[in-house]
């Protein structure tokens, strides 16, 4: 437990807080000894004015009266007045030192009453005060007291230094051992998945502390990557099955151009069976490549603000012919002002592969049909949607039709790759958006779903001429 960081700064801050306590206290303690100090010195002052006084008022003969009642009352003052010899002439207290040594003001002297042996040592603080007769009067206060107060403070500050490191060592071990009890099942959730376990993630509370925030976190990041390692592993038995069967007739070709090609026309036939499934193969993994790039988030930099009614109307454009000449009613609604952080390309791909999709499978069984292709914004995103009146998707296989390689034509009567929504679903990942597939009733909607771009840059885009509606 020591070794660890939370008991190190746990100790650091300790220590820190036990010295400023001290100096606190210290500083409490000089100032309240400060403070008696002037307090007695006050007081002394006061007496040896009054007695100064009664002596210039009644004499020598006043002034011994006065000492004599006023040293006779308990608690009182120190006082002895001595003639120049250095004689005693009157007083309560018995000082150690001649007094003829002890020069005017202030100083701190041994005494004792009179009827205490002499071993018995007091302190005092004293004020010498020199009558004009060449007397000198001593007058003086107890210290034993303050002497108290000090010892007093002393022990209070070393019982409170005492209970701060106490109790500051229990915080300390209470801290370290809750850290260390969140640190050992982050360790213990670890080790397991690197065990192989990767359905374990670490444990969360309800303090919502720190802790839990980066559990959280951390689970999020793993939940991603178990998502990633599940995705590799169907795309490689994807790959392994959906590549087996154009490599297998490339090598078939091949193999019966060597031993059924006769003349120079069967061999250039095959050369160009050949060549087609190789291109099949070179879609197959520039798509992948594709998703790949887009899933890895290398092309995030790429991103900045695009106004995306304009890419949407060029493709429309470009599209509307093939829909009328595939038999569908084409028709486009656009919005304006629809400026996302986006890549032109990608973006334009992606809906390429939902409008080709659309042109696939957009035909009503009985013939006929439509193509509508809109954008608007919606809550702060930008929802572009290509929609069809065919046979649609059901339900519960939406989720799977975004995967590598899967399509629903188990026939695979028509082109496709199974490629095309799993690109699609990527883009929009990279964007920070997603692919909705929805139910257009009859046939399907596919929702490409942008978050809306915020900053002078994307107002600056927005403002522009209005698009207007464009219908077939």
């Amino acid at each position: 437990m020591a070794r660890t960081t939370a008991f190190k700064l746990s100790a650091f801050y300790l220590l820190i807080f036990a010295l400023f306590s001290g100096i606190i206290l210290g500083y409490i303690a000089w100032n309240t000894r400060r403070l008696l100090d002037a307090q007695i010195t006050e007081t002394i002052e006061t007496e040896i004015n009054a007695l100064a006084e009664q002596y210039r008022q009644g004499g020598l003969r006043r002034l011994v009266a006065v000492i004599e009642r006023r040293g006779r009352q308990s608690g009182s003052f120190l006082y002895l007045l001595v003639d120049a010899r250095g004689d005693a002439m009157t007083g309560n207290a018995i000082l150690r030192v001649p007094a003829q040594s002890v020069s005017p003001g202030w100083s701190e002297l041994r005494y004792n009453w009179p009827d205490e042996a002499e071993e018995v040592a007091r302190r005092a603080k004293v004020r010498t005060f020199i009558l004009p007769s060449g007397l000198r009067l001593f007058v003086g206060r107890d210290l034993e007291e303050q002497d108290r107060l000090r010892v007093t403070i002393r022990r209070a500050r070393g019982f409170s230094l005492l209970l701060v490191v106490l109790m500051g060592g229990f915080g300390a071990w209470f801290v370290t051992r809750r850290v260390l009890m969140r640190v050992e099942g982050v360790a213990t959730t670890s080790a397991a998945i690197m065990a192989g376990n990767l359905a374990e993630r670490l444990p969360v509370t309800s303090t919502n502390d720190e802790f839990d925030r980066l559990a959280l976190h951390l689970n999020a990041m793993l939940d991603r990557i178990g998502e990633l390692m599940t995705g590799l592993r169907d795309l490689s038995d994807n790959v392994a099955h959906d590549l087996r069967t154009p490599l297998t007739r490339l090598r078939n070709g091949a193999e019966d151009a060597l031993r059924k090609a006769e003349t120079l026309e069967d061999a250039k036939t095959a050369l160009e069976r050949a060549i087609e499934e190789s291109d099949n193969l070179l879609r197959i993994f520039d798509a992948l490549q594709m998703i790949a790039r887009a899933e890895s988030g290398n092309l995030a930099t790429s991103l900045k603000p695009q106004k995306l009614e304009e890419i949407v109307s060029s493709l429309a454009e470009l599209y509307e012919p093939l829909a009328e000449e595939a038999g569908l009613a084409f028709e486009t609604k656009l919005g304006t002002g629809l400026v996302a952080n986006a890549n032109r390309e990608l973006i334009g791909q992606a809906l390429s592969n939902l409008i080709d999709n659309a042109l696939k499978y957009g035909l009503k069984p009985e013939g006929g049909g439509s193509l509508t292709i809109s954008a608007e914004k919606s809550g702060g995103q930008i929802r572009i949607a290509v929609a069809d009146r065919g046979e649609g998707i059901p339900e519960d296989k939406r989720q799977a039709v975004v995967e590598r390689f899967v399509r629903l034509d188990a026939s695979r009567a028509k082109p496709g790759l199974g490629l095309g929504l799993s690109l699609v679903a990527a883009i929009a990942r990279l964007h920070g958006g997603e692919l909705r597939l929805e139910d257009n009733a009859p046939g399907l909607k596919a929702v490409l779903v942008l978050p809306e771009a915020v900053g002078s840059a994307g107002r600056s885009l927005a403002q522009g001429p209005v698009l207007p509606e464009k219908e077939a």
